[in-house]
């Protein structure tokens, strides 16, 4: 006699080994999707970042810079900033000076070469960058030197009589501006 023929498979039963290693791909596919997440977030930072608010600092009444002056006033302005969780207060000197037109513009005193702190120069009648030469004149405009661009304006406005100015900070070395925060 021999043995009956059942041709019938049976189910394959699940042996400790597979149910660990199915266990473990689980596992490791949901860190690698735990650590994905800052990834992800990084990526699309961009897309999803709010509007910024405008923080105006006040430079005193408009009034005492309507006639334009021979030299460019240098005003120290502060202003807050959101670093994460932590609201940062800055200070920052600016430059109050006349355009061409006759119209008040606030220049960064920041270089836009590589961020060194430029000051006017009375006696030559320009801004000088005092690391690496660059010159400007009483417009803000390049004159000399390795700066890719004129000095950074700032957005101004008039609120109640007191000229106000928003402080940025811009991108050096670049030619062309462009806005960091």
């Amino acid at each position: 006699m021999g043995t009956p023929m059942n041709t019938t498979p049976r189910p394959k039963e699940m042996g400790r080994r597979s149910f660990f290693a199915g266990l473990l791909g689980v596992g490791a596919a949901g860190v690698g999707l735990l650590l994905s997440i800052p990834v992800l977030r990084y990526a699309l930072f961009p897309l999803t970042t709010r509007m910024r608010q405008r923080s105006w600092s006040a430079l005193g009444p408009v009034n005492q810079y309507t006639s334009p002056a021979t030299a460019p006033v240098r005003k120290t302005v502060t202003f807050s900033q959101q670093d994460g969780w932590r609201q940062l207060v800055s200070a920052q000197s600016v430059y109050v000076t006349h355009s061409n037109e006759g119209k008040v513009e606030v220049l960064s005193a920041i270089c836009p070469h590589l961020g060194c702190t430029v000051s006017w120069q009375p006696g030559h009648d320009r801004f000088v960058c005092p690391c690496h030469g660059s010159e400007f004149d009483a417009d803000g405009k390049r004159i000399a030197g390795p700066s890719p661009r004129n000095m950074d304006k700032l957005p101004v406005r008039v609120d109640n009589g007191q000229l106000e100015v928003e402080f940025e900070y811009f991108r050096p070395n670049v030619p062309n501006q462009e806005l960091m925060s």
